[in-house]
């Protein structure tokens, strides 16, 4: 089968054997792929959890048909539209634990719609819902929020009653797109003084839950900008993984400030919050009040340029990669 691999001089596509699936997993026949903050730093080298080096797999989320399943799997059978986190995604087969995975609703959802999903779906309900104990009535602001993930985490926030929805980005025509995707108020972070814009939306209060993916320049923005008694959660570091910190205001809001990763999690774990994240959120998934826009869709076999268009910040939502 094709895959892309991280070799010697950078990410290439190679032939690799069709993996086989352990008792507790489904092979998938990938149709599409999308792309993750994470397959970029894979593909920089960069050791991201278990993933990394010379040899490494890329992708993390893909949907397909079932080719086969492992003994103990109960739930999918040979046939069914799947979509699924799946460590190296962008390939024509993948193997993942069958938790990770669900049937694609309907018949109307196309492959590349669901590849979008799964990573996204999980990721924003844990870090809004689990960790960020949004409560209906609160106020929530995504930090990155014309990525996949931050456009599926303002619409997560909308759905479990948030009462104000804020979203960031630097770029003007990305924060006037926001607004079909949750978002009640659109932030510049490009601004100094953006935090007193975020006060002003609030009443001066501040918001009571903040769900980062920039981190390092905008943490003590997101300090000013928090609530007493806020909460912020920290699930990506695109603007960098160290940066200045006011513990001062921080103890004197008295904020939980709260790290998230996938890395870290057994795969009991995962399985916990994706059965959690269906549980609130699959009927909105299968009515499509929960969707995602496709930036650009490339080749397997372009790779390298989709890799290259993520890293330049050229999107607004998702990039997927046609498998089939």
């Amino acid at each position: 089968m094709k895959a892309a691999v991280l070799g010697e001089k950078g990410v290439e596509i190679r032939d690799l054997p069709k993996p086989e699936p352990k008792p507790n997993e489904i092979l998938i026949k990938v149709r599409a792929s999308s792309l993750n903050r994470a397959d970029t730093i894979v593909a920089a080298g960069i050791q991201h959890g278990p993933v990394g080096g010379v040899g490494a797999r890329i992708g993390l989320e893909c949907s397909g048909e079932v080719e086969a399943v492992g003994s103990e799997v109960k739930d999918f059978k040979p046939g069914d539209r799947v979509m699924a986190s799946a460590p190296g995604g962008f390939a024509e087969y993948a193997v993942t634990d069958a938790g990770r995975a669900h049937r694609i609703p309907g018949n109307n959802m196309t492959y590349a719609q669901a590849a979008c999903f799964p990573v996204a779906l999980q990721t924003m309900h844990n870090a809004v819902v689990t960790a960020g104990r949004l409560k209906r009535g609160e106020t929530l602001l995504i930090q990155g929020a014309s990525s996949g993930v931050g456009l599926m985490g303002m619409q997560i926030g909308k759905l479990m009653g948030a009462s104000l929805v804020l979203g960031t980005s630097t770029n003007a025509q990305r924060r006037a797109g926001l607004k079909d995707y949750g978002c009640d108020v659109a932030i510049d972070t490009s601004k100094p003084d953006w935090p007193q814009d975020v006060k002003k939306a609030t009443g001066g209060k501040g918001v009571n839950l903040i769900v980062d993916m920039v981190s390092a320049p905008v943490a003590n923005g997101n300090l000013e900008a928090c609530a007493l008694l806020g909460r912020i959660v920290n699930v990506g570091r695109l603007g960098g993984t160290k940066g200045e910190f006011n513990y001062d205001l921080h103890a004197l809001k008295r904020i939980d400030y709260i790290g998230v990763t996938f890395r870290t999690r057994t795969p009991e774990e995962v399985r916990e919050i994706v059965k959690a994240m269906r549980a609130d959120l699959w009927p909105a998934v299968e009515s499509g009040k929960l969707s995602l826009p496709i930036s650009k869709t490339f080749k397997l076999a372009d790779i390298v340029p989709a890799l290259a268009m993520m890293n330049a910040n050229q999107h607004f939502g998702k990039i997927v990669i046609d498998v089939a």
